[in-house]
């Protein structure tokens, strides 16, 4: 049994560490899966929706705390600092990532729980299982705590403490320093708005009490069809919700062509407008030198209309879906770079660039 609660241990330390720090990556990303989390709480549960509604504000510093929180546990775990706190700490985690995405895939509210960020997706009924995978080795690892030596090993766990907050804060200020997501510097977006290749399908149809399984459409019209599955699931598009557009109608493929500098307003709330006179100067500049500057915005058109005017942009505006402007970019403002369709920069507005610097990416 000693010998099992090692190897728990080690695997349960490891895999707290990866799921953690990927997510320190990209604090901003965990945010938006914790306030997609109250908001499905809040709508399920009446009586609780303004207890659940008012946690959405704190949804930031709740996912520092619980991604820093998953490094150091897993990390104290490892250097055998009081075990028996640490046990009963990763037992209390894993109940709660339990219950998380227990109900996420009973009730299919969730479909993806952010465990491991965007690095890798598991879906509801996987991440489940997963936890209940953890669950059974952290309760082998408490019920044999007493038999796990304490280390002197404080100062690591106060040192892996700082280092993750510190990964936390750069990010928050700055961008993730792996970017794990479609829109990043070198991908292409019309490439990945379609499948890699050609998709394959399994159609079910039943007769006569029977299901039968037919790689192509039969022809046969006295069968029901009853589902469509697709056979090579990672040939499906990484992109499927890229959309822009202005009252005049679609301007998708437009944002393909040429060199376009992209000035992202996720939402007027929280826009952080001290950094909009340095941004207004760059897409001045770049302007007369061969870029197009576009602003890509969620909000209504009244609003915007207000909020550029106030502050001097005179770039065209177009809207995108507010879900779709959070992956392409964690910061509001922030700058987004094109070339025919391949993302050459991205920017956080704490790190807006030089014309120079703009202008030699596209070259």
């Amino acid at each position: 049994m000693k010998i099992a609660a090692q190897i728990s241990r080690v695997i349960v330390g490891l895999l707290f560490i990866f799921s953690g720090a990927i997510k320190l990556n990209d604090p901003i990303g965990t945010q938006y899966k914790l306030e997609e989390y109250f908001e499905v709480f809040a709508a399920d549960l009446p009586a609780l929706h303004d207890f659940f509604m008012s946690l959405v504000p704190l949804s930031l510093y709740f996912s520092v705390f619980l991604c820093t929180a998953e490094v150091v546990l897993g990390i104290a775990l490892l250097v055998g600092y009081k075990p028996k706190t640490i046990s009963w700490l990763l037992l209390l985690i894993i109940l709660f990532f339990t219950f998380l995405t227990f109900y996420s895939a009973y009730f299919n509210r969730v479909t993806d729980c952010g465990c491991f960020g965007a690095a890798i997706k598991l879906t509801p009924w996987s991440s489940f299982g997963k936890d209940l995978f953890l669950l059974v080795l952290i309760i082998i690892i408490v019920w044999n705590r007493r038999k796990f030596q304490a280390m002197p090993t404080g100062i690591i766990v106060v040192l892996s403490t700082i280092a993750s907050l510190g990964v936390a804060v750069y990010a928050l200020r700055h961008l993730p320093i792996m970017d794990l997501l479609p829109y990043r510097v070198g991908a292409s977006i019309p490439g990945q708005l379609k499948p890699s290749e050609p998709l394959r399908y399994l159609y079910i149809f039943e007769k006569d009490g029977k299901t039968s399984e037919y790689e192509k459409y039969p022809s046969d019209t006295t069968l029901v069809f009853k589902e469509m599955v697709v056979l090579n699931e990672d040939a499906k598009p990484k992109i499927t919700d890229y959309k822009v557009w202005n009252d005049a109608g679609d301007f998708t493929e437009e944002t393909f062509k040429g060199s376009k500098l992209f000035l992202i307003i996720k939402s007027l709330s929280d826009i952080n407008t001290a950094a909009l006179p340095d941004i207004n100067k760059l897409i001045s500049s770049v302007k007369t030198k061969g870029i197009e500057p576009i602003i890509l915005t969620s909000g209504n058109s009244e609003e915007i209309v207000s909020f550029l005017n106030a502050h001097q942009l005179t770039a065209p505006y177009y809207y995108v879906d507010a879900t779709v402007l959070k992956t392409i970019l964690r910061s509001n403002p922030g700058l987004w770079l094109l070339k025919d369709g391949i993302v050459k920069g991205k920017w956080h507005y704490n790190d807006t660039p030089t014309p120079e610097e703009v202008l030699d990416l596209v070259k």
